[in-house]
């Protein structure tokens, strides 16, 4: 079987859609040596992070606006043109090309349906074009969890039994052994894409509520959109390597992910196998992820942020929770959807 897969979200790291992509091709690579596979790239500036992973994708200079027009308004080359003949196609979460082979989609969240206010408006327009054909023609939708997936059932109306709901995990460097990031003072630790949707100007509210001062608030994350949230007497270290985020979350007090809405949130298992407490939002998919090895919060409730980020210890079951998650059951559960189509 020839399996195509669009890895242009690999262009984006720091981002969950990144994350997700580039863990999942390695894995398939590792574990299926029975079938051949096409790696798509559109890119026009990025073509440095494709030829470091090692993959040789097919590179073709089409930045995601152009791929939008032509495959999510018009509908028109189909992917075979550029890759050739597939048996199936995994497309990426910004665009839905025609093509003859069996179509598998992801989708993470139905955050620009459910909670358009945290989007920006051009991700909004993009996404509902590709959903619109996701729903006319992909023949098995992957998502990564329960909650997503009765939202998309839900949303666009599509049969349950078209949905499989396969879950995200923590990279295996993230664990509790290892060096610690050297910080001062004891500190909390937030990490994601700085975007509306985290929550960050109710988890700055939280900490600037709490009585000790000896106790810092660590950002960690690329820009999104939208104004930056107020950091006055906060650390943003922005953008921080893949490589130094265990190190963060291992030298952290506790980990903080008060989001409004998660697909399902990959910060909370590396935080927990690192050994790492977290206090994180009780709605969507983050109690899903986070069992019994999590603190929650309402994350519209500045004063219950606050009081769970005072109180919050260590209990030991952070690690076990983890565990239940691997990447390489990821790739093996997704290959069964392939098989299952082809």
């Amino acid at each position: 079987m020839k399996i195509g897969i669009d890895i242009s979200q690999v262009a984006y790291p720091g981002t969950g859609v990144a994350t997700y992509t580039k863990n999942l091709v390695e894995n398939l690579l590792q574990i299926d040596k029975k079938n051949n596979y096409v790696l798509f790239a559109g890119t026009l500036r990025q073509r440095k992070i494709f030829n470091l992973s090692g993959w040789n994708p097919d590179i073709w200079p089409l930045p995601p606006t152009v791929l939008d027009f032509l495959w999510n308004r018009l509908h028109v080359l189909p992917v075979e043109n550029l890759i050739g003949n597939v048996d199936v196609f995994h497309s990426s979460d910004w665009t839905m090309p025609p093509t003859k082979a069996k179509k598998v989609t992801t989708i993470f969240d139905m955050v620009v349906y459910k909670y358009p206010q945290t989007s920006h408006p051009k991700i909004i327009a993009t996404q509902k074009r590709r959903l619109a054909w996701v729903k006319k023609e992909a023949d098995a939708i992957i998502t990564i969890s329960e909650a997503s997936k009765k939202d998309i059932v839900e949303i666009l109306g599509v049969a349950p039994e078209k949905v499989k709901v396969i879950y995200l995990a923590a990279g295996e460097e993230f664990k509790p052994a290892g060096p610690k990031f050297s910080h001062p003072k004891p500190y909390l630790l937030a990490v994601g894409t700085q975007e509306p949707r985290k929550n960050l100007v109710n988890l700055i509210a939280a900490y600037k509520k709490l009585s000790t001062k000896d106790l810092d608030l660590i950002i960690v994350g690329k820009h999104g959109w939208g104004q930056d949230a107020p950091v006055a007497g906060v650390i943003n270290l922005g953008y921080v390597a893949p490589g130094k985020l265990p190190d963060l979350y291992r030298g952290a007090k506790c980990f903080v992910y008060p989001s409004l809405y998660e697909g399902f949130g990959v910060p909370v298992l590396e935080a927990m196998a690192c050994g790492c407490p977290v206090v994180t939002s009780n709605v969507g998919s983050l109690p899903e992820v986070g069992g019994d090895g999590a603190t929650y919060v309402d994350p519209l409730n500045v004063t219950d942020i606050a009081d769970k980020l005072a109180h919050v210890k260590r209990t030991g079951r952070e690690m076990a929770q983890a565990k239940k998650f691997s990447w390489e059951k990821t790739a093996r559960e997704t290959l069964k959807v392939y098989e299952a189509l082809a």
